[in-house]
């Protein structure tokens, strides 16, 4: 399974010599940890999964001696998350080519019913009949190719059919992919934060290049300990497309944030992880609305009123 293209930067489109190739290899269930660790340094992340193992190898392309510091942090935040420590490769990469490579790992995608994802270099017109989200980055599940952000997405335009939500937040919103959804799909403004400002950056830079700036507020926040965040509530949609650890640690916090009868979509979950993550939100009085299975990864829809039926959707 590939991963995604990340954010060309203009000092790589312009001279992209000393590169070097960082990689590791992890087990699925700590695959997005490891993924944002490499993406906190790195101009472009992939991932494949060996089908023989079921382990997962990360590799992330960075210019030679860059972003050191912040590499080393971030793997180090992944070790605390996941408890794993794994071994750090690193190999010359040969520049000629490797933009061109990686435009090419980006086409466009058709997503549900309603969107679509193109990179900026792509050319000619856009999908007819669709939302077309144009992204300059792909870090943190950002480019739409991973099945949470997938889930996450299909999970919206179902919602869109039914709710009509007024207050709206992308809680860790990476390329802020999902902020520019529902802003485009709702027609209203949409509260950004990430507790990364290489994230707060990349949203704003999507967010002109869609031309929805002004409706899309991206701040720099520590999930709902931040005032900006909280500002915003009740929410109406709450769209978090994480970690399964940190989404069932802050169960209490979403509930007493999120308006009577609002959806709260959860994401960057495996599927054997959201029976966990369910639970912990039921025991703060939400209920699943329903779900969408993308591979294996789960999307989870939560809402504050009980419906007798749910289902998945794959």
């Amino acid at each position: 399974m590939p991963g995604q293209v990340a954010h060309i930067p203009g000092h790589m489109k312009q001279s992209p010599d000393a590169l070097e190739t960082v990689a590791l290899e992890v087990p699925d269930w700590a695959l997005e940890p490891f993924e944002a660790a490499l993406g906190a340094a790195c101009d472009t992340v992939s991932f494949f999964r060996d089908e023989q193992t079921g382990r997962w190898r990360i590799e992330g392309v960075k210019r030679a001696g860059a972003d050191e510091p912040a590499l080393a942090a971030a793997l180090a935040l992944a070790s605390g998350l996941t408890g794993l420590s794994p071994v750090l490769e690193r190999a010359p990469t040969p520049a000629e080519g490797w933009l061109a490579r990686s435009y090419a790992g980006f086409p466009q995608q058709r997503i549900g019913a309603r969107f679509a994802v193109r990179g900026s270099h792509l050319q000619g017109p856009a999908a007819p009949g669709r939302i077309t989200l144009v992204l300059d980055a792909g870090l943190a599940f950002g480019s739409g190719e991973h099945g949470s952000t997938q889930g996450c997405l299909i999970a919206l335009e179902r919602i869109a059919r039914s709710h009509r939500p007024r207050r709206i937040l992308d809680l860790g919103t990476g390329s802020g992919i999902l902020a520019l959804a529902a802003t485009q799909l709702l027609r209203r403004p949409t509260r950004a934060a990430d507790i990364e400002p290489w994230s707060v950056r990349l949203a704003r830079r999507n967010a002109g290049a869609n031309g929805v700036a002004p409706l899309v507020r991206a701040q720099l926040a520590d999930g709902w300990r931040s005032r900006f965040v909280r500002a915003g509530a009740p929410y109406d949609l709450v769209l978090a497309n994480i970690l399964a650890r940190p989404l069932a640690l802050m169960a209490h916090r979403l509930a007493a944030h999120l308006a009577p009868g609002g959806v709260a979509v959860l994401s960057g979950l495996l599927v054997q992880q959201s029976r966990a993550v369910l639970a912990a939100h039921r025991r703060h009085g939400l209920a699943l609305r329903f779900a969408v299975d993308c591979g294996r990864w789960r999307t989870l829809a939560l809402t504050r009123r009980y419906l007798a039926r749910s289902r998945i959707d794959t």
